[in-house]
């Protein structure tokens, strides 16, 4: 199992996001606990007013709205009862057993999963701290539930499992918004909180390997002079199809604003994670004859690192882009190092390429030698060239025998 808290300003737009899911047909509220009346006979302004109510207590609390989702792993098939049960036991050891909170089962993804809808401020107004909520009371609480519910372990999955986002099938979504809408969210849901990326090229580095672009639109647009921001899908050749979305339709909001927050966050995070990259790179130098550009980048599919070329219309390299799905950090090439960039990628493959002809040279220069087999006198040393030259016009093949009778001839001659 694995649980993903997030916490809000807006119980509202929480609420909305999941009674729409009911509505669309793709959820179900199964339980709804510490509420006064029973499930059947809640409307939908019952379940707000219960939040609104205990958040009027404590208007000093910037964030009083959480929404925690609990995935399961697609092998499982749980009934409804079992996981009101794992739900139930969940929210109760991460302090939240006497909240009201709702429970929506969804079925708008390839596993099982649950939305779990509350808020922190108890009855006498006092909030629940939110702090390292994650660490010091999830992660915990996740383990023992997997032991006391028999659930698929979350950790010890195959690496290969971890970094499974299908990418968007065009061919699917190119017409309709709804279903494009749905197909956009769910890669925004993983890209958005999992990669740590410092600016929007960065950004669409990986939302690119999953057919999205986040586009803010030419300058003289009305989108980029408002600030906004379109999300597209592509299609194989990577142009635009359908109809684009603004940010503002999606339920996590991820709007400009909320992007260059993550940019600021994100710079700090990642930094650990550089010399992981450069280390691999380094070493597929060292341990390879690498010529282009285009070889690295197989080689380091092999370390999970996705290593993105951006090249003119004529052909031309420009700029690269580092994906590192183990650490999930993304990297612009030259904030790696000079090393880095596409001039010094370009540069160490085109040493490579001077280093490997000399020593094809040497190779060449050593075995005319060997051949020859007389150290030529000062007066008759004969260059490169004409070693060449040379060994084009004898056969390929030649005797011991003869050899041996030629240097017999040379000795008598001295």
């Amino acid at each position: 199992m694995v649980a993903v808290i997030k916490t809000s300003r807006s119980i509202n737009s929480i609420l909305n996001y999941n009674e729409n899911k009911v509505k669309e047909g793709v959820a179900e509220c199964i339980n709804a606990v510490n509420y006064p009346l029973e499930l059947e006979k809640l409307s939908l302004t019952h379940k707000l007013n219960r939040f609104l109510k205990l958040s009027s207590l404590n208007e000093n609390a910037k964030r009083n709205s959480v929404h925690i989702s609990l995935n399961f792993d697609p092998s499982e098939n749980h009934t409804k009862e079992k996981l009101i049960e794992i739900a139930d036991t969940y929210m109760e050891k991460i302090g939240f057993g006497k909240q009201p909170y709702l429970v929506y089962q969804h079925y708008d993804a390839g596993h099982p999963h649950l939305h779990l809808v509350t808020n922190n401020i108890q009855r006498d107004g006092k909030r629940i701290d939110l702090h390292l909520i994650g660490v010091k009371k999830s992660e915990p609480a996740r383990k023992e539930i997997e032991e006391m519910f028999g659930l698929v372990k979350a950790e010890g999955r195959k690496q290969k499992e971890q970094f499974s986002l299908n990418p968007i099938n065009v061919n699917i979504v190119q017409y309709g918004k709804a279903e494009s809408r749905k197909a956009i969210n769910s890669v925004l849901s993983k890209v958005l909180f999992d990669y740590k990326y410092s600016s929007l090229p960065e950004l669409n580095a990986v939302l690119n390997l999953y057919n999205v672009h986040a586009d803010r639109g030419s300058e003289e647009s009305r989108v980029f002079k408002n600030n906004g921001l379109l999300y597209k899908i592509l299609d194989q050749n990577s142009k635009p199809i359908g109809v684009p979305i603004k940010a503002s339709e999606f339920y996590s909001r991820p709007t400009l604003k909320f992007l260059e927050g993550k940019f600021k966050s994100n710079e700090a995070e990642k930094e650990s994670s550089k010399k992981y990259v450069k280390n691999a790179i380094r070493l597929a130098f060292y341990r390879e004859n690498i010529f282009s550009p285009e070889k690295l980048s197989k080689i380091l599919e092999k370390e999970s690192i996705h290593m993105i070329l951006r090249k003119s219309k004529e052909g031309q390299l420009y700029g690269i882009t580092y994906v590192d799905h183990k650490t999930r950090s993304v990297f612009n090439g030259s904030s790696l190092g000079k090393e880095f960039s596409a001039k010094g990628i370009q540069e160490s493959c085109a040493s490579n390429i001077l280093a490997f002809e000399r020593k094809l040279q040497n190779s060449i220069s050593t075995s005319s030698e060997n051949f020859q087999n007389v150290e030529p006198k000062d007066d008759i040393k004969e260059n490169l060239a004409d070693i060449l030259l040379r060994g084009e016009k004898i056969n390929d093949y030649v005797s011991k025998r003869f050899k041996q009778k030629k240097k017999k001839k040379l000795g008598k001659q001295f």
